[in-house]
């Protein structure tokens, strides 16, 4: 009995390449997630900061609240607006503040 014990294989070792391929799956889940994640999220961050760098005088905008008016002021931190034209009321907004310029083309129809 003890002669089949002593002939019996050792099992496979399974302990390295395991470690391998685990490391490699979580380098592919990095990558991907960078690509699909972090990428795009830049490029929106470098078109809003380059949106807040163009703001000037005269420019219809809307705030992150949903506040239109028009610029009449534009200083390195902050943005003064003219929210109603009859009681000439204006507000003072940080350049952050800005959710987007509206921009209005010749020949379309506002939308009702």
């Amino acid at each position: 009995m003890f002669f089949l014990v002593a002939q019996a294989t050792p099992p496979p070792q399974q302990g390295p390449p395991v470690m391998v391929h685990f490391i490699i799956l979580m380098v592919l889940i990095f990558v991907v997630m960078y690509l699909l994640v972090m990428r795009p999220q830049r490029k929106k961050e470098r078109q809003r900061k380059e949106m807040l760098s163009k703001i000037k005088r005269n420019d219809k905008v809307m705030t992150i609240g949903g506040i239109y008016g028009i610029v009449t002021q534009v200083k390195p931190d902050e943005v003064v607006l003219k929210v109603d034209e009859n009681a000439n009321v204006r507000m003072h907004f940080t350049r952050s503040s800005i959710a987007k310029i509206i921009v209005e083309e010749e020949g379309e129809l506002p939308k009702e």
